[in-house]
């Protein structure tokens, strides 16, 4: 019993001693690790930050009714362009019963008075023709005659002030009740015209609706909006860690989503100083004018959808690397890279980093484009089924 016992043991040990064996010889047979390099290389880095948002026009102005009625005939469409005092739209008032009456009671009131004014000029005129004969007689004095000549003026005067409210009050009337009146032209509150010359962006009315006129206590009802859409702005929103970063002036690259072949060039000129929580995200309103717009090859119609680039940092015609091949010191935390001096030596050269943009870095110094760099942290290749490449 104990024979086999013993005999078992030693099986055993001999079996261990067989495969560590056999795995030392498998270490010993495997390829040295051989590592590749990559050559500095001349090119650009931008570092940038997106932003989404639309292009809309930097102003625009809504056209608005100055009487309520309804739309009785509109002269525009939507993509037309029109100047300002262009015919938009013609308003047919309906009059309200209450100003309506209240105009005409006026003109009667206005009525008696321009009458009583008549009657007291004619009298004032026939004392006056018989002071004039009387004084040419010599039977009154020329104090006496001044006073009826006078009274005379004054009374041509009332009546001729009383005929311009007669006027006036004819006008409020016709105004009350049609919107316009003679010798307005132009200026008819009926007639709506363009205030600003521009593109009709949009007509949201219709012939037949009912508007309601702009007041101090009514925005009033929106018959076209008008834009000029050679000054166009993108609109957008940056999160809340980004906004730090960025600052007004900065350079911008527009894409616009439905001309993806097209780039177009912008300033930041507007950063919003307070956020808005959005799904729990604090997001800060920017805006940027577009620069050099050539509407006439490319229409970018209002309200596209875009991301702008904002450059937050440009290196052109500098000394680049990949961004992968940088070690750092562990202590220092200062960056250094490892040049091959030799087959397969490598020595350590400390660096100075510029602009980076993720994935390659700007070398200032400690390399030249002629060194050949380790990339130390290369993946092994994959294993086929018998261990080896």
């Amino acid at each position: 019993m104990k024979k086999s016992k013993t005999i078992i043991i030693l099986v055993t040990i001999a079996v261990l001693f067989a495969v560590s064996m056999y795995w030392l010889y498998s270490k010993n047979i495997e390829d040295p690790v051989v590592y590749e390099t990559e050559k500095p290389a001349m090119g650009s880095i931008v570092k940038k930050t997106v932003a989404t948002g639309s292009i809309v026009p930097k102003e625009e102005v809504l056209i608005k009714p100055n009487i309520s009625g309804i739309i009785d005939e509109i002269f525009v469409e939507a993509g037309e362009i029109v100047k300002a005092g262009d015919l938009i739209a013609k308003v047919k008032v309906v009059p309200n019963v209450s100003s309506l009456n209240s105009a005409k009671n006026n003109i009667n009131s206005v009525r008696t008075q321009v009458e009583t004014a008549r009657l007291a000029f004619e009298n004032q005129k026939s004392i006056y023709n018989r002071q004039k004969e009387l004084f040419e007689k010599g039977v009154i004095s020329a104090n006496e005659f001044d006073n009826a000549q006078l009274a005379y003026n004054q009374a041509q005067q009332r009546l001729k002030q009383e005929e311009v409210s007669l006027r006036a009050a004819s006008q409020n009337y016709d105004i009350v009740r049609t919107g316009t009146t003679s010798g307005m032209g132009a200026s008819a509150n009926t007639e709506i015209r363009a205030t600003v010359s521009g593109m009709v962006l949009d007509v949201p009315v219709k012939t037949g609706n009912q508007v309601i006129e702009a007041n101090n206590f009514n925005d009033g009802t929106t018959i076209a909006t008008l834009a000029d859409v050679d000054k166009m702005i993108f609109e957008g929103k940056v999160d809340e860690s980004e906004v730090g970063k960025i600052k007004e002036g900065l350079p911008l690259e527009i894409t616009v989503g439905a001309l993806p072949d097209k780039t177009f060039d912008a300033e930041l000129d507007y950063i919003a100083p307070k956020g808005v929580d959005e799904n729990g995200a604090i997001q800060f309103e920017i805006k940027g004018t577009m620069k050099n717009l050539d509407t006439t090859s490319t229409f970018i119609r209002a309200g596209l959808s875009a991301n702008a680039s904002i450059i937050l940092a440009r290196a052109d015609d500098v000394l680049t690397i990949k961004e992968a091949l940088v070690q750092y010191d562990p202590k220092t935390q200062k960056p250094f890279v490892e040049v091959m001096v030799g087959d397969q030596k490598f020595e350590r050269r400390e660096i100075e980093l510029g602009v980076s943009d993720g994935i390659d870095v700007e070398i200032k110094s400690g390399v030249s484009k002629d060194d050949n760099i380790k990339v130390w942290n290369q993946l092994k290749p994959a294993t086929g089924p018998t261990g080896r490449g």
